[in-house]
């Protein structure tokens, strides 16, 4: 079992930077890969990017050069380091891990709005 809590949400003007933590608790040696995930009002959840392994990152292109992916503690903490963001960016932002034996499991949930 792995348990994942977010943290790190909140209103920012458009240009504005915010950083989202993931904590994961629980048999973390099991974890293969962690990633974002967000869902805006109406739309499905998509992938923002995740970790393969410590090393492989992935970004959907709508981030790619404005989101930075990084953990710390030995993978056990999950980092979204979000700048220059736009209003299309405001969407609830889940953060994803997959382990060996192909379990998924999700957080809660923290909402970014990004809004003049």
């Amino acid at each position: 079992q792995v348990q994942l809590v977010e943290s790190g949400g909140g209103y920012v003007q458009p240009g504005g930077s915010l950083t989202l933590s993931c904590s994961a608790s629980g048999i973390i040696s099991n974890i293969i890969v962690m990633g974002w995930y967000r869902q805006a009002p109406g739309k499905e959840r998509a992938l923002v990017g995740n970790i393969i392994g410590d090393s492989i990152t992935n970004y959907a292109d709508s981030v790619k050069g404005r989101f930075t992916l990084s953990t710390e503690y030995g993978g056990s903490v999950l980092y979204l380091q979000m700048n220059s963001l736009k209003p299309e960016d405001t969407a609830m932002y889940y953060c994803n891990a997959r382990t060996r034996t192909n379990e998924e499991y999700w957080g809660q949930g923290t909402q970014v709005t990004v809004s003049s």
